[in-house]
Parts: structure tokens; C-alpha cells; sequence
């Protein structure tokens, strides 16, 4: 069986997925056409059904129930590990001035967007663009504000920017539960039994990285670009943890608290 497999080339996806896709575990027959992309464009992908298996933002993942299940292994769950909202003005902001503000977000489908609405609620002023380059649009004046998310978590202080809310610490502290960032889906129409197979198989990939951690592989290394080992390190220890072995059930009541977010947004948008 050949399945298409969508994640991201940051280091947390690569880490997981590295042994699963290079032949360094026994995949029983199971062969994984991998593509890495952006994790909007996966997000699109989802609501397309162009992929298999994929890397997802919850909020995509709330779109595609229908036609996608949750895995319980690979997820990027956790606490301490939200996006930021950022500017390149030293001076405080209030909520008024958030919600008159330009914001330049990651994708209308990310987690980050979905978490920056349940904090600003009546901000207005967004648009959205790849979230490597959402640093460059605030340094430039492109936008007062920028939601940041991934490695860009720990550079943006290098280019004079300031964090004016960590939403994740907003979000755990309102709904005192984990920040459910990302997870990985399987078209349901495979079934039962290739769903149990790829989630063994992820976890055994993970726990193959693990095992030889602090090692940073070769394969996550030439997709972290310009990226210290130090920064691929400190983008590992964030973003993946127990909850990418397992979601549990606490990393699924996490999940559903966001589904439930979403939806009264939604309802009330």
C-alpha cells in the first residue's frame, strides 16, 4: 500500500516523521509518498482530501471531521508552546488598540488565527500571509502587529520586535487546558485497521528519534534552512513531547475544548 503523507518541513514534523519516511523502521508494507509544505497549504490540502495522511491545524481538522480521523500519535500539543502576537512598538498596547490595529496572521485556517480570535474577538484588521515572513511585515510596517508561531517563537527579539500577548499563556489560563496547535489525520475511508497501523508506525518513529536525541538528524537538518541546531533543538523541546506519542485523554478533552471554541465563534462570527 503507498499512502500520501503531507507535513511540514519544520523541525518538529521532520523529528517525527524522519524514520517513517527514510527507511529507518520496518513500515510492514506500507509505503509513505511524502510531500513537506507550509502548513496552510496542507491546511487547504485537507479540505481538498489531497492527501492521505497530513499535518494539520486543528481548525482545518474541525473542517474535515467528516472525511478525516484524528491520530493519537504525531500531534503538536502542549503548554508554554502558543503563538505570540508581536509589533515593533516598545510602548504598551491596550485591547482598544489591538482591535483598531493591523494583524498579520499565518493562515485563516491555523490554530494561531483561531487562538488570536478567542483573544481578540473584535479585531478586524487581519490578513494573512506565509508565517516565515510575518516578522519581515511587521519590521517593514506592513502591519502594527503580527502572530507569530513555529521557530519564529525564537528570533524575533534579533529583529527589534516585542511581545504584546502570548496567547497560548491567554488560552491556558482561560480554559486551563493544553494548547492544541496541530495533528495528524487519516482519511477515514481506509479503515480501522491501516488507522491502527500508521498511528503504531508514527509512534515508532517518534520514539526512534527520541531514543537518539539530543542527535539532530541529516533529513531535519536539510529541510530547517538557515536554522542553528540550537534553534532546531529548542523547536523540538517545545513542540514535541508526550502528547505527540500519545494524545491520551487529556490531550483529546484539550482538543475538544478548542473544537468547542471554534464552533461559538463560528456561530457567533
Amino acid at each position: 500500500m503507498k499512502l500520501k503523507l503531507g507535513f511540514s518541513p519544520c523541525p518538529n514534523d521532520t523529528f517525527i516523521f524522519d524514520a517513517l519516511v527514510n527507511g529507518k523502521i520496518d513500515t510492514k508494507g506500507i509505503e509513505f509518498d511524502a510531500v513537506l509544505e507550509d502548513v496552510e497549504t496542507l491546511n487547504r490540502w485537507a479540505l481538498e482530501e489531497k492527501l492521505d495522511v497530513t499535518k494539520l491545524s486543528f481548525p482545518a481538522y474541525f473542517k474535515t471531521k467528516d472525511q478525516y480521523a484524528l491520530l493519537n500519535s504525531g500531534s503538536a500539543l502542549g503548554k508554554g508552546v502558543g503563538p505570540l502576537l508581536i509589533s515593533g512598538r516598545r510602548q504598551p498596547f491596550s485591547e482598544a488598540a489591538i482591535n483598531n490595529a493591523t494583524v498579520v496572521l499565518p493562515g485563516v485556517n491555523t490554530t494561531a488565527h483561531l487562538l488570536f480570535s478567542f483573544a481578540y474577538p473584535n479585531a478586524p484588521h487581519k490578513s494573512f500571509g506565509v508565517f516565515h515572513e510575518i516578522e519581515d511585515a511587521v519590521v517593514e510596517g506592513r502591519a502594527e502587529l503580527g502572530v507569530i508561531i513555529h521557530e519564529n517563537r525564537f528570533t524575533y527579539q534579533d529583529k527589534g520586535l516585542v511581545k504584546v500577548t502570548d496567547l497560548g499563556e491567554y488560552w491556558e489560563q482561560a480554559m486551563n487546558v493544553p494548547i492544541p496547535l496541530g495533528g495528524i489525520v487519516i482519511k477515514k475511508s481506509l479503515g480501522d485497521a491501516v488507522f491502527n497501523q500508521v498511528d503504531t508506525l508514527i509512534r515508532k518513529s517518534l520514539q526512534y528519534a527520541f531514543d537518539r536525541y539530543p542527535e539532530v538528524s541529516a533529513y531535519v537538518k536539510e529541510h530547517a534552512q538557515a536554522m542553528s541546531e540550537e534553534v532546531m533543538r529548542k523547536h523540538i523541546d517545545l513542540y514535541v513531547n508526550d502528547y505527540s506519542l500519545d494524545l491520551g485523554s487529556e490531550g483529546r478533552a484539550a482538543v475538544d475544548t478548542l473544537s468547542e471554541v471554534y464552533s461559538r465563534l463560528h456561530t457567533n462570527a
